[in-house]
Order: structure tokens, then C-alpha cells, then sequence
């Protein structure tokens, strides 16, 4: 529940408003018991003696303490509410990585030997490891024989699962799987400082048609990026959907079976101290990668913005509370120092 603002003063925790209606009930116990008091008073006392024998007893103090009980009461559930007033902005510093994911978004990406298929299986991996940041920046690439930016580099991970369910065929200007083309752009999107806090994540069923993604993997070794590829298809393979058509088949009319492009995608991953895997082989291969991979690189000091910190003012009723309890605890019915006039005759004739 969000907070909300009441009289100038912002409630942080609004849910905790039902303990107030413990003040009710904390009234009716408290006047139960007065009145109980009473009754038994008046079954032993005649009530035209109790002024002499309850000398120095006040209804009005009674039921004071009555009413300081269920003052004190809501004054503790309006501190449980979290009261501020104000705020303080500090500067945040959180360390952690630069992480670019590349997202195969070409046809093939539509077989169905991954379920449900291929790129909804991708999308859920991604989407699975924003799940795991913690202070880390990623930013989002689509690509097939063309790159598209997606997302670039930031902290927003609600945002970032926006875009990704948005990741589709329909979007690529060029067919084919260019890897070297996108493994080139991912490299632009660091600030080149060093590898160390960066690396690349790419998750694709094709081999390297262009076949300069080993070539881009060299460069990133040279600036310390690893590169970390989820293979997204099977050995076996299976046949790309076409729509009414059918599947895609080839130009001697032949249905065109997509493979995993093991050799190629495991070279480029090899050549920069990465790792490949494949999706088949894990319920959650990319979840599996950064816990044992990604996450033990070594993050850096990255200025994540501004933190507000609130000025709390629960303290002004919790010390009122406390005031109250302490005034109807010392609160008494009867005045200590007074004595029944029907003592004080006793007092006398035993004294004469």
C-alpha cells in the first residue's frame, strides 16, 4: 500500500490505521470494569453511607484514567501509522555491472522445439535474470540481420520487462542472424572503462552467418568483456512456421529446419573466457549463468541517484502515549491522604 498525505504530514504505513480500532474496545473494557467497581460498591456499601465510608473518592478521576487509557491507545496505533514530516535526498552509490542482452528476434526464432517456442522461451529467461539484479544496469538489443536498441543502460528493471514482452519478428527490417553486428553494437554501449564490470549476454538458435561474431569476440577480450551465450534451440531442431503457408522451405521446395548453431556460438563465447549453454539443458539456463557466472564478476561504484529519507515523527505521539500511561497509572480514585469520616469518629472515641 502507498503512502498518503493527511494534513501535511505523509502516513507511510496507511494499513496500519485498524489499530485505532483498538481504542473502542480498550474504552468498553476499561468503563466495564469502572462500572463493575461500582456495582460492587454499591452491594456493599448503602449508598447514603458511602460518602462517609469512601471518603475522598472521585467519579471524575475514575473516569479520567478511563479516558487516558484510550487516549494513549490511539496515540500508539497514529505512531504504528509511521508519521513523517520532511525529507532528507542522499546520494546512493550501488555497486554492480553493465550487462547488454541480446535477444535473437529473427523467424526461426518461432520453432517450436523450445515450448512454447523459441523467442516467448527467450523473452521468459530475460526476464527471469532482471528478476536477479541487484544495483546492476542492462540494457536490451533485438537483432536479426539488422540491430535494434531496445532499452539502453539502466537501473529501471519494471521498464525493461516492458520492452522485452514487446520483443518480436515483426520488427526486423533484415532476415538472417547477424551476431557479429550486435556483439559490435553491444561493445558501443559501454563507456569502455574496463571489462571487468561489463559483459554482454546473448541468447540466439543460429550460427554466425556473417560470420564475423568471432571476429567482434576478439575485440571484446581485448577490453576484458566476457560473453555469455544461452543457446536457444535443440539438437534436433525443427521447422520454421510461415504463417497460412505452412513452414519455411527452401529453393528446391524443401521445409527448412532450423538447428542449434553449437560450434560457432561456443567458439565466440570460448574466445572471451564466456560461457555457453543451452536452454534444453536447464529449466532456467541464464538464471543458472548468473548465479554461477555473471554475478561473481566484479561490480563497480555506480551513482544509482538520489535517496529520500524521511524525517520520522512518530515520536511525538509514542512520547505523548507514554505520557498518558504514566499520568493514568499515578491517577488514583480515591486521594491517598483522606480518611473515611467514619474512621476518624473510631480514631477519636479510642483516643478519649
Amino acid at each position: 500500500m502507498n503512502s498518503v498525505h493527511l494534513f501535511g504530514v505523509e502516513i507511510l504505513y496507511p494499513q496500519a490505521v485498524w489499530w485505532i480500532a483498538l481504542a473502542p474496545f480498550v474504552f468498553a473494557v476499561t468503563l466495564w470494569g469502572w462500572r463493575a467497581r461500582t456495582r460492587d460498591r454499591e452491594r456493599l456499601i448503602a449508598a447514603h453511607l458511602q460518602p462517609r465510608v469512601l471518603g475522598g473518592y472521585s467519579k471524575n478521576r475514575a473516569l479520567a484514567r478511563v479516558l487516558l487509557a484510550c487516549s494513549a491507545t490511539v496515540l500508539i496505533a497514529i505512531a504504528l501509522l509511521g508519521p513523517v514530516s520532511g525529507f532528507s535526498l542522499r546520494d546512493v552509490q550501488r555497486k554492480g555491472l553493465d550487462l547488454v542482452l541480446c535477444v535473437d528476434t529473427s523467424r526461426s526464432m518461432l520453432v517450436q522445439d523450445l515450448k512454447p517456442d523459441r523467442l516467448t522461451r527467450a523473452r521468459r529467461e530475460v526476464v527471469g535474470l532482471l528478476g536477479k539484479l541487484q544495483g546492476d544496469r542492462a540494457a536490451i538489443l533485438a537483432f536479426s540481420g539488422d540491430v535494434r536498441d531496445v532499452a539502453p543502460l539502466t537501473h529501471d528493471r519494471k521498464t525493461l520487462e516492458i520492452f522485452v514482452d514487446t520483443l518480436s519478428p515483426e520488427d526486423n527490417m533484415r532476415g538472417g542472424t547477424d551476431i557479429g553486428a550486435v556483439l559490435r553494437r553491444a561493445l558501443d554501449l559501454f563507456d569502455g572503462r574496463t571489462g571487468a564490470h561489463e559483459a554482454i549476454v546473448l541468447l540466439t538458435d543460429g550460427e554466425d552467418l556473417e560470420g564475423q561474431g568471432l571476429e567482434i569476440a576478439q575485440t571484446a577480450k581485448e577490453r576484458g568483456i566476457r560473453i555469455y551465450i544461452v543457446g536457444m534451440a535443440t539438437e534436433p531442431g525443427g521447422k520454421i512456421p510461415d504463417g497460412a503457408r505452412g513452414f519455411v522451405r527452401d529453393e528446391a521446395g524443401q521445409e527448412v529446419v532450423s538447428k542449434l548453431g553449437r560450434e560457432s556460438l561456443s567458439a565466440i563465447a570460448d574466445a572471451t573466457g564466456g560461457v555457453f549453454i543451452t536452454a534444453d539443458s536447464s529449466p532456467t539456463p541464464l538464471e543458472e549463468l548468473h548465479e554461477k557466472r555473471i554475478s561473481k564478476l566484479e561490480g563497480r561504484q555506480l551513482f544509482a541517484g538520489k535517496e529520500r529519507i524521511p524525517h520520522d515523527r512518530f515520536q511525538w505521539p509514542l512520547a505523548l502515549a507514554a505520557l498518558c500511561m504514566l499520568v493514568e497509572t499515578g491517577l488514583r480514585e480515591r486521594r491517598g491522604r483522606d480518611v473515611p469520616a467514619a474512621l476518624r469518629s473510631v480514631h477519636t472515641k479510642e483516643a478519649a
